[in-house]
């Protein structure tokens, strides 16, 4: 039982350490910005490239469906 309750313990140290270590890294490349060559864009630049969304222009409906 004693067994059990040590690896219980690993996995949850485990998963802690995991979870630290990947917020650190997240930081760490909000700190540095994206590199100019980057494939990611930030929401301000998408809102600037992209414009103002109307709706789809829909094609007519064929003479034959009036």
């Amino acid at each position: 039982m004693k067994q059990v309750f040590k690896l219980y313990l690993l996995g949850v140290v485990l998963t802690l350490f995991s979870i630290f270590f990947g917020l650190m890294e997240s930081l760490e490349g909000l700190l540095e910005g994206p590199s100019p060559g980057s494939a990611w864009t930030n929401r301000g630049q998408l809102a600037r490239a992209e414009g103002p969304r109307g709706l789809p222009d829909h094609p007519s409906q064929p003479k034959g469906l009036r």
